[in-house]
């Protein structure tokens, strides 16, 4: 039978040590198993005693070579590296084609990523930039100075949401993603009250079942009228310290947005005459609330109704500075 040099690629994403059958399987069978000492999954790996032969760093086509050579009297398992060994396959590769009989070659997959995993990469990457030796713009970040870009990044997810492009998207909520690690990595520097990006998807996780108990609990709630009925019940639990019903609404909300929240919170609380008395007022701004009411009584959406209405005006502008036709769905 020909010898194998297998190299055995897992990722750092997740434990070292929680390998595939197949991969233990390998390297229980392996006439040899050769890896970098300082590696946590061979640490793993020799913890659940199996020999692992040390090979410090080197030229790769030092160790292909050697592997090769090695694997004359067995299969030989290279524990992959965390950096991915760059140059390593190819100098394989260069190895195999000298030799008469070259022993086969496999790359062996020992353990995938699991959902959510690059966000471990966001961490890594955020806590480089922010520490010492990193970035000096990002290290001189605040809360309140990064404000100004969660905001521009909150519409500018919006505004490709609203295109319809799937890659812009992707890049825009990545941007929003951004803002949120950078958050959580400036708050684990306070002084008396640190918190960090476990944190925050730990009492975003916590909210998310206390709130759907028809999903982790034995709660009836089989419509998503129900659904909403029972959170907004849910929240008023949660919310009892308010005093009236529209505290809490952001008051750096864009004011039409800011008016729908009103008219909304104002309507569960069954206050809805104090909106009646600030319509009756009859002025401009009153005017303008009494659409948004309006709106919210036919089910619209009134911020995103008139966000539709200027795409059309900026598109007929355009067509207009053009001299070509607006398209119909602008």
């Amino acid at each position: 039978m020909t010898a194998r040099v297998v190299l055995l690629v897992t990722t750092p994403r997740i434990a070292p040590g929680l390998l595939t059958r197949e991969a233990w399987q390998g390297l229980e069978q392996a006439y040899a198993v050769w890896g970098r000492p300082d590696e946590p999954q061979v640490a793993a790996v020799v913890e659940a005693g199996i020999e692992v032969l040390p090979r410090e760093d080197g030229h790769p086509a030092d160790l292909a070579r050697d592997l090769v050579t090695a694997s004359a009297l067995g299969d030989v398992v290279w524990v992959g590296s965390s950096d991915g060994d760059p140059g390593l396959s190819d100098a394989i590769a260069v190895e195999v084609t000298r030799l008469p009989e070259p022993p086969e070659v496999e790359l062996l997959i020992g353990s995938f990523d699991v959902p959510g995993a690059r966000l471990l990469d966001v961490v890594a990457v955020m806590d480089r930039l922010r520490s010492p030796g990193g970035c000096p713009w990002d290290a001189k970040q605040t809360h309140e100075s990064l404000v100004p870009y969660l905001l521009e990044e909150a519409h500018e997810a919006i505004e490709a949401i609203e295109s319809g492009d799937p890659a812009h998207m992707q890049e825009e909520l990545g941007d929003l993603l951004l803002q949120i690690a950078f958050q959580s990595r400036v708050a684990e520097e306070h002084p008396t009250e640190p918190f960090g990006i476990d944190d925050v998807a730990g009492g975003l996780v916590d909210k998310l079942v206390r709130r759907h108990p028809h999903v982790f609990s034995d709660v009836e709630a089989d419509t998503a009228d129900a659904v909403e009925a029972n959170w907004e019940t849910i929240k008023a639990d949660e919310k009892q310290h308010r005093t009236h019903p529209v505290e809490g609404v952001p008051s750096s909300l864009p004011a039409l947005a800011r008016a729908e929240k009103y008219v909304s919170r104002l309507r569960r609380a069954g206050r809805d005459d104090l909106v009646d008395d600030a319509v009756a007022t009859g002025d401009l701004g009153a005017q303008l609330l009494d659409l948004v009411r309006r709106a919210r009584a036919e089910g619209v959406d009134a911020e995103a109704a008139l966000r539709e209405t200027l795409r059309g005006l900026e598109a007929a502008s355009a067509a207009s500075a053009t001299g070509a036709p607006a398209h119909p769905d602008a």
